[in-house]
């Protein structure tokens, strides 16, 4: 069974956009926070969606951020995330995200596989990962 690790609350702040010839680039920069029983802490400075549509290709996306705050020992740390991704036939985002972090309690992260889904929230969305239901670390 798949448990939810961590709900990223995404604050949209600016677009840039770029149409050419044979496609077109949209960066999406953001800010916000993040919890869950795991980690608590707030998206640094820098956080960027890239999403890339080339003519006769599907839409294909890539967020970047890191994270500062604490993991579920209560100890300061930092998580790395690359989300990447792609719409499926019915629209919907599926991203399969990869981690880095300094956490030693949370480094199972970095090998987990670990899936994303998207919903829309006021002023930007909200990512979910989940992954296998852990056992009690």
């Amino acid at each position: 069974m798949k448990k939810e690790i961590l709900t990223v609350n995404v604050k949209l702040t600016k677009f840039d956009e770029v149409k050419g010839q044979n496609g077109e680039a949209l960066m999406i920069h953001f800010d916000g926070d993040a919890t869950g029983e795991y980690f608590n802490g707030i998206i640094l400075p820098g956080g960027v969606d890239t999403q890339r549509e080339m003519k006769g290709s599907a839409r294909a996306l890539s967020a970047r951020y890191i994270l500062e705050g604490k993991d579920f020992k209560g100890n300061a740390c930092k998580i790395f995330v690359e989300n990447n991704g792609s719409f499926d036939e019915n629209g919907n985002i599926v991203t399969h995200p990869t981690i880095l972090t300094d956490s030693i309690d949370l480094a199972f992260l970095e090998t987990a596989d670990i899936t994303g889904t998207i919903s829309d929230i006021p002023g930007g969305v909200q990512i979910h990962l989940w992954m296998d239901d852990l056992e009690e670390l």
